[in-house]
């Protein structure tokens, strides 16, 4: 995993906060196929992911348009419902707009 190249601002971001159930049952076969199909989505510029406790994804998308048309996918609606059956005991997701960012890198 390295920090997302997202590009010019302004872009946006959605931040994905979750607290897991106990066990895989499936979650990270399911995590990788929505990494992969995320990342072919237009619009998508990146992903940024932690867990610990709390887990936190943030994907990033060049319009509120490209964010929908992803909430719509056929796949993602799939993976959705079986987080809220299997995976999750709370999420929460919240969509920000990006009107600044900066970087350094050692590398």
């Amino acid at each position: 995993m390295s920090i997302a190249r997202t590009g010019a601002t302004p872009y946006y971001a959605v931040i994905f906060t979750s607290i897991r159930t106990s066990g895989d049952a499936g979650y990270g076969d399911m995590a990788d196929a929505m990494l992969k199909a995320a990342a072919k989505q237009p619009g998508f510029l990146g992903v940024e992911s932690a867990r610990e406790t709390v887990g936190i994804t943030v994907s990033y998308w060049d319009s509120l348009e490209s964010i929908a048309a992803w909430k719509r996918d056929a796949a993602h609606r799939v993976a959705q419902e079986l987080g809220r059956e299997r995976w999750y005991d709370s999420y929460k997701t919240r969509i920000c707009k990006v009107e600044r960012d900066y970087d350094f890198s050692r590398l």
